[in-house]
């Protein structure tokens, strides 16, 4: 079934909790496209900029409000509103009301351009790495929780998390795979598993070639690329983290509207949300809106508070999806399961909850409070009028009307 999280938490822990994860997952997939938005951003002006000296103008390509963690107050930046992340972004929407096959096939592009980009910088940074720039391998903590020592592992680990967002997306299209009991398990952990090697091979190699003190700087992998001597690479980089960071928007962008469709199948949402377009399948209402939300979002909050909101509501939602799988077991101990993994039943889903709660709590208290907010505002839409339309209730009072007679 479609709906990612929000199915199998309804499935395991009713309704009420299933519709949190869902409105949760909402801000995850809305919020972390219009973060990836602001990105793409950055790299296609740095892009133009590099290529054919285009500056482009600074008002148009920023946010008009930054926000300050000291003061806990947002501030005037003399921006007008960040138009790539805008147009991106409703590109992107827009190509995705064509359907899974085409965009499928605009994905597997991007993909190979950004791995084999990847790979470029590998094969050339390589040879140049000095081993003493690994030591230490854990720098000591500087007396500041976060930075350096054990703590800023974990702060850094919550950072790093963003990068992994996006893979539990794939599971919102069970119902458009021809095997899913199969293919998205096989899917998940894959691209999963070979993301991962990806990533650790560049930050080895990375602070390998540069030492971990001068990489404290927006652009790190430019410093790398210097050091190779080749600055045809430098645009070769920008092209592959302008072509990862589309796939990236593709895929929380596709996955956005079906989490719209299973809500609305449950009653929890207004109809709409499960209109398919006649030619294509697509929910295409809920696909639009998406993207015109994500756009503004994009166009006019900064990138910190986007991808700090994006970070912990991922963190919410493999807590209660955790939770959720120890519940199965419980209550229904006897269900097929097709894929099984060493220790899944308990230990596995117990560990993910432990951690993710523990990198939720270095999370700053803006950020928390941003949270709570969303939620509250989920909760009054769903007494408002989810609980009202629900069809599992106007089930289950059908049956008791039943039993009366």
């Amino acid at each position: 079934m479609a709906g990612s999280a929000y199915t199998y938490s309804y499935a395991t822990m009713g309704e009420l909790v299933a519709w949190i994860i869902g409105w949760d997952l909402i801000l995850e997939y809305l919020v972390g496209a219009a973060t990836v938005s602001v990105g793409w951003s950055g790299y296609v002006t740095a892009f133009l900029r590099d290529t054919i000296g285009w500056d482009f103008p600074q008002q148009w390509c920023n946010a008009p409000f930054t926000w300050s963690e000291t003061s806990h107050t947002f501030a005037t930046t003399g921006a007008i509103c960040n138009v790539p992340a805008i147009a991106v972004t409703l590109i992107v929407s827009c190509i995705l009301v064509f359907g899974i096959q085409e965009s499928a096939r605009f994905n597997s592009i991007i993909v190979l351009v950004k791995i084999a980009v990847v790979l470029l910088f590998v094969a050339f940074a390589a040879p140049l790495v000095r081993t003493e720039n690994w030591h230490p391998f854990i720098p000591e903590n500087t007396g500041v929780f976060g930075k350096f020592g054990i703590s800023g592992i974990f702060q850094g680990a919550t950072m790093v998390f963003f990068s992994y967002i996006g893979f539990d997306a794939v599971s919102t299209a069970a119902q458009e795979a021809k095997n899913p009991q199969r293919d998205l398990p096989i899917g998940i952990l894959l691209s999963l598993g070979i993301c991962t090697v990806l990533y650790i091979v560049v930050a080895l190699v990375l602070c390998g070639v540069v030492n971990y003190t001068l990489l404290s700087v927006p652009h790190p992998i430019a410093l790398g690329v210097e050091a190779t001597g080749r600055p045809w690479l430098m645009t070769a980089v920008e092209i592959g983290a302008i072509a990862g960071l589309s796939s990236v928007m593709l895929v929380l962008l596709m996955g956005q509207p079906r989490i719209f469709y299973a809500m609305a199948s449950d009653g929890l949402f207004p109809a709409f949300a499960r209109k398919l377009h006649k030619r294509f399948g697509t929910p295409w209402a809920t696909t639009l809106i998406s993207g015109v939300l994500c756009a503004a979002a994009g166009g006019v909050l900064p990138i910190e508070i986007l991808g700090e909101l994006t970070s912990i509501g991922t963190l919410f939602a493999f807590v209660l999806v955790s939770l959720g799988i120890m519940i199965l077991r419980v209550q229904q101990p006897d269900l097929p399961r097709t894929f099984r993994v060493p220790f899944g039943n308990y230990l596995i889903p117990t560990l993910s909850m432990l951690t993710s709660t523990l990198l939720m709590y270095t999370a700053t208290t803006a950020t928390i409070l941003r949270l709570v907010l969303w939620m509250a505002a989920g909760l009054l839409f769903y007494y408002a009028y989810g609980r009202r339309h629900s069809k599992l209730r106007a089930h289950n009072r059908a049956v008791a009307a039943a039993g009366q007679v």
